[in-house]
């Protein structure tokens, strides 16, 4: 034993020597997180900001740059939604596709979306650090925009003016339509690569050490899909009013310049902000405990934490990241940390030697797997809502007299939903709960989450019901329903409700879950979920279509909905929203959160008896100078 402490210590002191130098993080400094508390308070009131430069903490971060963000986030959702809003009218009376194919358009595209998601969250954490990162893809925003605003205007709306319910376009050019794809690709890249990385860059400029701004951190999340709503609700309304009434043009170009104000504005912003460096590409060290577990798989497994390898002094291995204390599941791949005759004798080779701290990156990844793979089905109920929920609406009666009521509009009653309920959730539900349950947040995330699965699964239940209203109103040789599209409002307004659950709680869950390695890919997959739930939602449409079409029968969802069967495809989806939530409470139920040096539990505590946050018994012990760091176990 003392032979191999006298090794890690070795090891460790070059390992340290290498990334010794002082990192950023969302408190200002990775020394914030040494150790519990034990570091000098000059350093703890410091950080860097944007530009890299060592100034005041007071001066940089907390909740004016925290607002400036939001203010971000709200801008380019507008412009954003400016385009996705009405996409699927736009293809169909634009583009001339039939509404199968026009509904699977816009699910591939907003899967793509959020699938681009991942590769802002990959530069951000790897190379580019979160301000650059948001920098780059906002430009990538506006250029496709404003060229969606070039084309429309040159190309696509032929003559000027069509677009609308009564006035059809002139077929589009090859190039014309080539580049529109273009176009609302960038638009993708560009709204996809910048959103969870900006929502982990304003969780940044919080600091953890302190309670106050730990509590502000952990309501901005909140705040932050407010902020996304707020910016979709001028979209949802005004855009979709001109856009509807074949006015595209002036919807892509209000747009355009909602996204140069946000870009413009976020730089503005620059000196004020918490700038958190890039760890380093995360892939190779997950793929390093990998490859050194199989190559020390015949080894017995560790019997203590002692046995095991990590880097002595104040930060870990990884560059900007906490130290992650050891737990006890998937210890076959603690053995990527046992310490050989081989390790010994030569340099530390990462592919055959890693720390606890790598090897529980990689288990966290693991951990939060399952979960994440339970979100999907709820995705694929909210994708519905700019899909198929605008083809529904477009058939109903849509006049308030003479004025004809945009089916796509009707999405402002999810925003109005999503607003309302975040007041109440958080004034209301919050503080109730945490009385009952004694958890500060009121219910934890695991359980917000699945409280969002069964409203989203109500809101199929209503949706069905307003289809066979629907049909039972349709008169023989009319294209629209006499039912009124008010019909829908039940269906908008509990996709919105569980929204607030569902959505703010995975961006806190897994933003929380993340080691501080792979932040934004935590926030990032969030967004992933919607880009699966996006394609799974085009399968979906283009296997029951395959199922139901016979030579006798036009299928669940033929182009004139009337002589369809909408109603049983929701019913369908509801039904996989119930299975999933039997999944997802086993996975909430197995769930450990991790755990890092400042004896807190990130966790769902509560779903497993483990202590919250600052209770006596999440203490932190060490076995010397030479040993990792230990966690008494809850």
């Amino acid at each position: 034993m003392a032979a191999m402490d006298s090794h890690n210590k070795d090891v460790s002191n070059k390992v340290h020597e290498e990334n010794s130098q002082p990192t950023s993080s969302s408190s200002g400094t990775s020394s914030a997180y040494v150790n519990g508390s034990t570091i000098a308070n000059e350093k703890k009131l410091n950080g860097y900001n944007c530009w890299g430069f060592w100034v005041r903490r007071k001066n940089i971060g907390g909740w004016s740059s925290a607002f400036l963000l939001l203010a971000n986030q709200g801008l380019a959702t507008l412009a954003f939604f400016g385009v996705g809003v009405n996409l699927v009218l736009f293809l169909t009376r634009v583009l001339d596709q039939k509404n199968a194919v026009a509904a699977n358009n816009v699910s591939k595209w907003t899967g793509t979306v959020y699938l681009c998601s991942l590769i802002g969250a990959f530069l951000s954490d790897s190379y580019w650090g979160r301000y650059l990162t948001c920098a780059i893809f906002q430009v990538i925003l506006i250029l496709g925009i404003s060229l969606l605003s070039f084309i429309s205007w040159l190309l696509l709306i032929n003559p000027q003016g069509c677009g609308s319910q009564e006035h059809i376009c002139e077929p589009p050019t090859t190039l014309g339509t080539a580049l529109f794809y273009l176009a609302i690709y960038l638009v993708a890249l560009g709204y996809g690569g910048h959103q969870p990385t900006l929502a982990t860059f304003g969780s940044d400029q919080f600091d953890e050490s302190i309670p106050k701004q730990r509590a502000s951190k952990a309501s901005f999340f909140g705040y932050f899909y407010f902020a996304l709503n707020v910016g979709s609700l001028f979209s949802n309304t005004v855009l979709v009013y001109y856009e509807d009434g074949g006015k595209w043009t002036i919807g892509f170009g209000a747009s355009t310049i909602a996204a140069i104000m946000a870009l413009v504005g976020f730089l503005l912003g620059s000196p004020g902000y918490c700038y958190v460096k890039a760890s380093g590409n995360p892939l190779p060290r997950v793929a390093q405990v990998f490859v050194a577990t199989v190559r020390k798989w015949k080894l017995a497994p560790p019997t203590t934490v002692d046995n095991l390898y990590e880097v002595d002094g104040e930060h870990s291995a990884i560059k900007g990241a906490r130290k992650i204390l050891h737990t006890e599941e998937f210890m076959c791949l603690d053995k990527a940390a046992i310490v050989t005759e081989d390790d010994r004798s030569g340099q530390a080779d990462p592919w055959r030697l890693c720390t606890v701290t790598q090897i529980e990156e990689a288990k966290c990844i693991i951990r939060m797997l399952p979960i994440w793979l339970c979100t999907i089905i709820y995705s694929v109920i909210f994708t519905q809502m700019a899909s198929l929920f605008v083809e529904q609406g477009a058939v109903m009666y849509a006049n308030i007299g003479s004025f004809h009521f945009p089916a796509a509009t009707m999405s402002a009653f999810d925003i109005f939903s999503v607003l309302i309920c975040t007041m109440l959730y958080n004034h209301v539900l919050v503080p109730v709960a945490s009385r009952i349950s004694g958890n500060p947040k009121g219910i934890s995330d695991l359980q917000r989450m699945g409280v969002g699965l069964i409203i989203g699964l109500l809101s199929m239940v209503a949706a069905g019901v307003t289809e066979i209203f629907r049909l039972k109103q349709v008169v023989p040789g009319q294209e629209h329903s006499n039912l009124s599209i008010f019909w829908q409002v039940p269906q908008y307004v509990l996709v919105g409700a569980s929204e607030v659950f569902m959505y703010v709680g995975q961006l806190d869950f897994f933003n929380g879950q993340a080691p501080d390695g792979i932040k934004s890919f935590g926030s990032a997959l969030c967004m992933a979920s919607m880009s699966i739930g996006n394609y799974v939602s085009s399968m979906l449409v283009n296997i029951v279509m395959n199922v139901t079409t016979t030579k006798d029968n036009v299928g669940w969802i033929p182009d004139d909905l009337n002589t369809g069967h909408l109603h049983k495809f929701y019913f369908m989806i509801a039904g996989f929203a119930a299975v999933d939530f039997v999944i997802y409470v086993f996975c909430a139920k197995w769930y450990k959160g991790i755990i890092n040096v400042l004896g807190s539990v990130n966790g769902e505590a509560d779903l497993k008896g483990c202590p919250e946050e600052g209770t006596s018994k999440a203490k932190e012990t060490k076995t010397g100078q030479k040993g990792p760091l230990r966690m008494a176990k809850c």
